[in-house]
């Protein structure tokens, strides 16, 4: 089948979109568009990109680029289109109802609940916000063809019937090389990746960061973007932030270096509603790089990194209780090592994308006999 996947917010490189999602349609034999906002069209890994304007700010965003997606799709003659950003869903609604075709909603995130933690919506107003957010999205689970939801939770909001729950389960051969360095050889190198934001636990890392620090060389190496910028220059005038380093965007590659020198990864989300029931990527990436993790103490997160005994739980909020898990894996190596052994060994047998494909594969097949 032809098929366009549509994104206004990701870069063409997005790890769910990309590497996953398209890549694993293309090799499955479609012919698979992505339309994001780039510079120029490109060609990689059997994927067609699409570019769209990049533009700052969400007014633009929110119209200019918002047409131009549209535009790209319509001009693409797609069998089924599959967007993944919820200001896409007029455009959705367009190709489902307007143009009849098969349209997949991809729903990262838990929008209602996220609303109440979006700084740049005014608290009296998130409530309301919250309630139309959620009345769009029942609206678009009625219309479009199929839903794909990150959790389970997310999932029980769309109807079952057309809903597949598509969790962010990393590519086992990606990160099949990142423990090329001996583990025992490896500098005290603490990896965090992913958004930098204070519900993200930026400030209790930095601060555990100066605790540590007092005792013992170590570095936290934080791979991603500040949310919101001005974030940056208050977290370095933090007492920790001299040992940290933060290393910007990093591609695929660089992911995987950053990996393969450290010694635990960090994933101390604040316990927001909307994360309580997240299943974060950079969790299964550690785990995928047998590495130990430092983890927020949610009772979700128990079942995977309690039970799978690959790592230790902290009350996220308290950075003397970040900073003495990590002294303890620092401490004694031989024990993280064997959590990150059990955590590699729980991602081949279970939390892979190649058990996730599947499920993706045969909404596509669904898609395909109905049409």
């Amino acid at each position: 089948m032809k098929i366009v996947h549509l994104t206004t917010v990701h870069s063409p490189d997005d790890t769910r979109i990309f590497h996953k999602e398209c890549r694993s349609l293309a090799d499955a034999g479609h012919q698979v568009t992505l339309v994001a906002p780039a510079k120029v069209d490109a060609h990689k890994d059997g994927v067609h990109i699409a570019a769209i304007p990049v533009v700052g700010g969400r007014r633009a965003r929110l119209t200019k680029t918002l047409w131009s997606a549209y535009r790209r799709a319509v001009q693409a003659r797609s069998d089924v289109y599959h967007f993944h950003d919820p200001e896409l869903i007029p455009v959705g609604l367009a190709l489902e109802l307007v143009h009849r075709k098969p349209v997949v909603y991809d729903v990262h995130e838990d929008l209602p609940r996220d609303i109440y933690t979006k700084d740049y919506i005014p608290v009296p107003l998130r409530w309301s916000i919250a309630r139309v957010t959620a009345c769009v999205e029942w609206l678009g689970g009625r219309v479009f063809s199929g839903i794909s939801a990150a959790t389970t939770t997310i999932a029980q909001r769309f109807p079952a019937a057309k809903t597949i729950v598509l969790q962010n389960f990393p590519r086992v051969e990606e990160l099949a090389n990142t423990g090329n360095r001996p583990y025992a050889q490896r500098d005290p190198v603490i990896a965090y990746m992913g958004g930098i934001a204070r519900i993200r636990g930026v400030q209790e890392m930095v601060d555990a960061m100066e605790r540590l620090g007092a005792d013992r060389p170590v570095r936290l190496e934080m791979a991603g973007a500040f949310q919101p910028p001005a974030l940056e220059a208050e977290m370095k005038a933090r007492p920790g932030w001299a040992n940290v380093q933060h290393l910007g965007w990093l591609d695929r590659g660089g992911i995987a270096g950053l990996l393969g020198r450290a010694r635990l990864g960090m994933v101390t989300l604040h316990p927001m509603t909307t994360y309580l029931d997240a299943q974060p990527v950079k969790l299964y990436e550690y785990m995928a790089a047998a590495l130990p993790v430092v983890a927020s103490d949610f009772p979700r997160w128990r079942r995977i990194v309690g039970d799978e005994g690959c790592g230790l739980l902290v009350d996220p909020l308290n950075p003397c209780a970040i900073a003495e898990a990590v002294g303890w894996l620092l401490d004694n190596p031989g024990e993280a090592e064997e959590m990150g052994c059990r955590g590699r060994q729980a991602v081949l047998s279970r939390y892979n994308w190649e058990v996730e494909e599947r499920k993706l594969l045969g909404l596509y097949e669904r898609l395909r006999l109905e049409g």
